[in-house]
């Protein structure tokens, strides 16, 4: 999952929709974004500035998926417990050490105060509540069996977000012996090659074909040093954008991922595993199977996925079994497919679905420590080789010259 940017902190004041004035502090990435997002929320704004951050005590922290979940499950807890819903976010809020996090509780537990629903509440700020989430949300309040489903929303989400924990685990080891390497082999080339240059000069004789190259590389790189950090920003920033911006991109991107060795496993499993856990706890709050398989498609983590689950939507949607659809994508391995089938046949697909979670999820966890394991080794190989080389190639010349006389 994509790190959110950094945000600061507003103090605004303005009037509710009932003509109540009310004011407070709101974290976002620019006072464009906050008055939006307070207008969404219902209030007319009338004063919104910068709050400069303390030069000590605590700061503002951005709200992370793992801040909504921890509060999920303390919210589940409280409501479990008998403790209402208003005093619920009054505890939980005020216990926060983010000021984000109380700022965003506190303002909730404000709307429902003044008569909002919690789904109404939480609909209001999509930044932080997915359709999902509210969804279940509006379920269990209709269902009066909200403390139910909030204890299920918290499962959902402290499983999918350690589930995104391991997958940025995975992807960050590759990127990491990349870096490491780059770097390692930039200040060999920058500050060890040219003293051995300066050496092979002073002996007027030619040099090695492998070590006149590494020369070479190390005198471009001393030179036109900036042209290789401008492909590099620039590289960045186009991935970047086009990532934020192009569903072809995405769809290049994901199709890839899918296809690399075991870390194309990593993610076809998660990707399985996703599915399974979303689709389990919409079914099990009652969500008809049509209505679920819609917010199904966002929550597997890649298009190629998700495309094919909105294919699957409209196949159910036209009488077939969900197992039928589930084989026609060619995505689902068999053995998931038996197990909906079961599901479906015995009406407990919620239960068969969550079973199939827990095996995905726990082969993605073995999945990534083996990985990790993998990447230990290759490490040393990839420094070793990158090392090793410019050694050989700087000792070549010494050696000729040993084996002249």
């Amino acid at each position: 999952m994509a790190e959110q940017p950094e945000q600061v902190d507003f103090i605004w004041e303005g009037k509710d929709k009932n003509g109540k004035v009310n004011k407070g502090v709101f974290s976002a990435k620019s006072e464009a974004v906050a008055k939006a997002e307070l207008r969404r929320q219902g209030y007319r704004i009338t004063k919104i500035k910068f709050k400069p951050k303390p030069l000590f005590g605590k700061r503002a922290k951005a709200i992370t998926p793992g801040d909504i979940a921890i509060f999920s499950r303390q919210l589940a807890t409280m409501l479990k417990a008998g403790v209402p819903l208003v005093q619920s976010f009054d505890i939980v809020g005020k216990g926060n050490e983010n000021p984000s996090m109380q700022d965003l509780l506190l303002g909730i537990k404000a709307d429902i105060e003044g008569g909002d629903r919690l789904a109404e509440a939480l609909n209001r700020r999509p930044i932080y509540f997915d359709e999902l989430f509210c969804n279940l949300v509006e379920a269990g309040e209709h269902a009066g069996v909200l403390e139910t489903l909030l204890d299920k929303i918290a499962t959902y989400k402290e499983k999918t977000e350690s589930m995104n924990k391991k997958i940025k685990k995975a992807l960050t080891y590759p990127i990491a012996v990349i870096v490491v390497a780059f770097i390692v082999t930039a200040i060999l080339l920058i500050f060890v090659v040219p003293v051995f240059a300066d050496l092979f000069k002073s002996f007027g004789a030619d040099l090695p074909a492998f070590t006149q190259m590494v020369v070479n590389m190390s005198e471009w790189l001393q030179e036109y040093w900036w042209i290789l950090l401008l492909i590099i920003g620039g590289s960045i920033y186009a991935f970047m954008y086009f990532k934020k911006r192009s569903r072809a991109f995405n769809h290049f991107l994901d199709r890839t991922l899918l296809k690399v060795p075991v870390v194309g496993l990593i993610m076809n499993k998660s990707a399985v595993a996703r599915f399974a856990r979303t689709l389990s706890t919409m079914s099990a709050a009652g969500v008809p199977l049509v209505d679920a398989l819609q917010s199904v498609a966002g929550a597997t983590g890649n298009i190629i996925y998700a495309e094919a689950v909105m294919k699957m939507r409209e196949e159910v949607a036209t009488g077939q079994r969900l197992q039928f659809a589930m084989s026609q994508s060619g995505l689902f391995p068999h053995m998931v497919q038996q197990m909906v089938a079961i599901g479906e046949e015995s009406g407990s697909i919620d239960a068969m679905l969550a079973k199939v979670a827990d095996f995905y999820e726990e082969e993605v966890d073995n999945l990534v420590d083996n990985l990790s394991s993998l990447m230990e080794p290759m490490i040393m190989v990839v420094l070793g080789t990158l090392v090793g080389g410019l050694v050989v190639a700087m000792y070549l010349p010494i050696f000729k010259m040993g084996s002249a006389i």
